[in-house]
């Protein structure tokens, strides 16, 4: 035993954690914030420069490319692309340096109670890991490629031009009750019929899409993946299929279309994670038109953010502008599409680290998570400015939201947690409900933290709350129901995953609650590994009864769907 290095490391440990404890007053993460963080970057796999720094520690280049891709699988969603800090620390060479190796190996492999992972001592790297991250991140960050129109129209493919696409709908489908399923880890997309529970088609896109949209016509459907490739696919096709692709970065999350009157199908945008920009593109074809880059101040501190990720896009229904979220920053940019060549843009203040939302029911007001603030953004969309910031739970995740009627406070939109295991319900009615308006007016308990999506609809009387990142599988492996009517008697747990009758398929998380276009049906994808069966179970939403599980080999990792009349008119 080296006692010396065994000594020092001892003393890096106490110094690193009692450092860690004060940092910040906040708890160590819980799994379901660490499952979420660690989500894999595109960015792993892009050839960057290797800068030699003299005072790092020497790395040579297999060990600087094998960390690279571990820091973008691992770490750059706390830390930053550019390691500059966004959720997590910075962690930049006038940081880590000054630390040294040992110090940083224990603060890696450890963890501390200021929300550092315990990487090494959860299982998740080893050793010879801890100590490679630990030289990688004294090592100037290396800087991934920018992505501007030459890059973009380089990718940018028109399969079927606007003057070859059907005329009118060419087969027989339901197209307003068709489900566009993401089928991650495959690179594709299912569309499932939503009359007879039939896979229409499997479109090849790119990886692991993140949402589907919709043209306002309901005729174009578009995904965007982690990677940022677009996939424009036409339904009225006879078998829908792509009709146009592009990439718009390396990596991204948001895609939506213009759908003010006058403007329906006329344009798309996209925003990106890298390069932080947004793009404006023809609806038609997804040629690109105009690139918007979101790099500025925060909103809090007024400091410079060298990238600020879009987290995610809306279209107002009030005007012709596009709501943009720029998580690390802290802004909601109403774009005005109107004349992209003098674009105008309203710059609302709301809070950092932005992430997803949705509009109320009147689809005046959009309500986006400021998820590692704590806090929910209210934003007038007709009068464009900041409704109000609620206080909700710990970390905020609703997917876009459930809105519904309150039996006591009128209108209300919800959210779930990531962090713990509240829901939030917030008053969205300043006319008649004005005492309770921007307010959390009612906290009720879900099962557990690690929720993604919660959901409801005009026509139904429950609220469904997954909880697929909550580490006990009983919790991950259903869903909570709620009668909005009596929201006081708790839940009814609904097993999901066991209605698959799935013998061997490992995690096998719930996720993402979708109704159909009538709003009689729930669909649940049950999200196992790449390797093992998956599955889409549909519940009867009067009698909350099993309907239909769709198997098929095809569904290879099944996460998000989005059922396309409800997506198109922003319905949840």
């Amino acid at each position: 035993m080296n006692t010396p290095r065994m000594a020092r490391l001892a003393a890096a440990l106490t110094v690193a954690l009692a450092f860690g404890a004060q940092a910040e007053d906040v708890k160590k993460p819980s799994q379901p914030e660490i499952n979420y963080q660690a989500g894999t970057s595109p960015l792993a796999t892009e050839p960057m420069y290797q800068s030699s720094n003299p005072k790092a520690p020497p790395m040579t280049q297999a060990e600087f490319d094998k960390a690279r891709k571990i820091y973008f699988e691992r770490c750059a969603g706390c830390h930053g692309v550019l390691r500059k800090g966004a959720t997590g620390k910075p962690l930049t060479p006038d940081i880590t340096l000054s630390k040294g190796t040992d110090y940083l190996k224990v603060f890696i492999a450890y963890g501390s109670p200021a929300g550092m992972p315990n990487w090494m001592t959860s299982g998740e790297m080893s050793e010879a890991d801890v100590d490679l991250m630990a030289r990688y991140i004294q090592q100037d960050p290396p800087t991934p490629p920018e992505f501007g129109m030459e890059q973009m129209k380089s990718t940018w493919k028109v399969i079927v031009p606007p003057e070859k696409r059907p005329t009118k709908k060419l087969n027989n489908y339901n197209i307003a009750n068709i489900f566009s399923t993401t089928l991650r880890d495959s690179g594709e997309v299912a569309l499932i019929d939503g009359d007879t529970k039939q896979i229409i088609n499997i479109v090849k896109t790119g990886y692991a899409v993140h949402i589907s949209r919709l043209s306002a016509s309901g005729r174009y459907l578009f995904v965007i993946g982690r990677d940022a490739k677009i996939n424009m696919i036409d339904l009225w096709m006879e078998k829908p299929d792509n009709v146009a692709e592009i990439r718009v970065g390396l990596e991204a999350r948001s895609v939506d279309t213009s759908k003010y009157k006058g403007y329906e199908d006329k344009l798309a945008i996209a925003g990106s994670y890298w390069p932080p920009q947004y793009t404006i593109m023809k609806g038609d074809t997804l040629e690109p038109l105009k690139i918007v880059s979101t790099r500025g101040m925060t909103v809090d501190k007024q400091e410079y953010h060298p990238e600020p990720r879009v987290a995610s896009i809306v279209a107002s229904h009030f005007k012709p502008e596009f709501v943009v979220n720029v998580k690390e920053t802290g802004k909601t940019l109403l774009v005005d599409y109107s004349d992209i060549n003098a674009l105008k843009t309203t710059e609302i203040g709301t809070a950092r680290f932005l992430h997803d939302g949705g509009l109320d029911s009147t689809q005046r007001y959009f309500m986006v998570a400021a998820n590692q603030s704590n806090k929910i953004a209210a934003v007038d969309l007709k009068e464009g400015k900041l409704a109000a910031l609620i206080d909700v739970g710990k970390i905020p995740h609703p997917g876009r939201g459930a809105n519904f009627i309150h039996s006591k406070f009128g209108p209300v939109w919800s959210t779930g947690h990531l962090g713990d295991d509240s829901i939030s319900l917030i008053g969205t009615d300043p006319v008649h409900h004005k005492a309770q308006a921007w307010k959390v007016v009612e906290t009720i308990k879900s099962q557990g933290g690690g929720s993604l999506f919660i959901k409801s609809h005009p026509k139904s009387t429950h609220l469904y709350v997954d909880n697929p990142l909550n580490p006990d599988p009983a919790i991950s492996r259903s869903v909570a129901v709620y009668d909005i009517k009596n929201l006081t008697k708790g839940f009814t747990v609904l097993p999901i995953a066991e209605w698959t009758g799935i013998k061997d398929g490992g995690a096998m998380r719930v996720v993402q609650p979708e109704y159909n276009k009538a709003g009689d049906e729930v669909w649940f994808a049950v999200w196992s590994a790449k390797d093992k069966q998956s599955a889409i179970v549909v519940v009867d939403d009067k009698t909350l009864k099993l309907k239909a599980v769709i198997k098929d080999p095809r569904l290879i990792t099944p996460t998000g769907h989005f059922n396309v009349f409800n997506t198109q008119h922003d319905i949840y």
